[in-house]
C-alpha cells in the first residue's frame, strides 16, 4: 500500500538518481515542484528535454555547445596559439569567470583513473595530440563563415585538478606532447587566497614553495 502519491514517489525516485541527491533531498525537491506554478514546471521540463536534444560536443575543443563549433572556438578574439586542457566543461566556465585567460580550450571528458576503468583511450587525449601535432586550431571567421587556419600552437596549459588522477593525466599528456616541441605548463598550486599557513597540509605548502614567484 502506498502511503503517498505514486506520481510523487516516482518523481522522488528520479531525483534520487542524481549525483549527491539522497532520498530526503529528493523528497524536498518533489515537494518544491508541487508548490511551483504549472507554467514554471513546464519550462523546467522543456529545459531538461532541450539539454538532451540540442546540446552537443564541439568538434574542436569538445566543450558542450548548442552550435558546432562553439562560440569560443569561433571567436576571432581568442589567442589560437595557446590551448588550456581541462577535465570537464564546468572547468571552462570557472576559468572564463576569472577574465584572465583568452586562449583556446580542450576538454578531456575526465581523467585517467584505472580504479574506475578509465584509461587514456576513454578521454580526448588522442584528439589533443593530433590538434597540436597538426598545428590545427579553431576555425576563425568572426561574423562570417568559419574558415580553417593553420597557426602553430606554442603552449599547452594543463589545468587538471591537483589530485592523484589529475597528476597522472597531466604527466601522461606531458610525455606525449614533449616530442612535439610545444611548451607544456601546469597551473600553479598552493595556498588559497585568505588561507592560513597554520592550517595548510604539507603537500599544499610544498607545492606553494615550488610555485613561488618573484615579487
Amino acid at each position: 500500500m502506498h502511503l503517498t502519491s505514486e506520481t510523487v514517489e516516482t518523481l522522488v525516485e528520479q531525483f534520487s538518481k542524481l549525483p549527491t541527491v539522497g532520498r530526503k533531498t529528493a523528497q524536498r525537491l518533489a515537494a518544491y515542484i508541487l508548490k511551483m506554478p504549472r507554467e514554471e514546471v513546464v519550462e523546467l521540463a522543456h529545459a531538461l528535454v532541450a539539454v538532451k536534444d540540442r546540446v552537443t560536443a564541439c568538434s574542436v575543443c569538445y566543450n558542450v555547445t548548442d552550435d558546432d563549433p562553439c562560440p569560443i572556438c569561433l571567436s576571432a578574439k581568442r589567442d589560437r596559439t595557446v590551448i588550456c586542457v581541462v577535465e570537464e566543461p564546468n572547468d571552462v566556465l570557472a576559468l572564463e569567470r576569472t577574465g584572465e585567460y583568452h586562449g583556446q580550450y580542450h576538454v578531456l571528458g575526465g581523467v585517467i583513473s584505472p580504479l574506475d576503468g578509465i584509461g587514456p583511450d576513454d578521454l580526448k587525449i588522442r584528439e589533443l595530440v593530433a590538434r597540436v601535432a597538426n598545428n590545427r586550431v579553431s576555425p576563425a571567421g568572426g561574423d562570417g563563415a568559419p574558415e580553417e587556419q593553420e597557426e602553430p600552437v606554442t603552449e599547452v596549459i594543463l589545468a587538471m585538478n591537483p589530485n592523484v588522477e589529475g597528476d597522472t593525466t597531466a604527466y601522461y599528456i606531458g610525455q606525449l606532447l614533449g616530442p612535439l616541441g610545444v611548451r607544456v605548463t601546469r597551473i600553479a598550486r598552493g595556498l588559497p587566497v585568505g588561507g592560513d599557513l597554520e592550517y595548510a597540509d604539507e603537500a599544499t605548502l610544498s607545492r606553494a614553495l615550488e610555485g613561488r614567484a618573484r615579487m
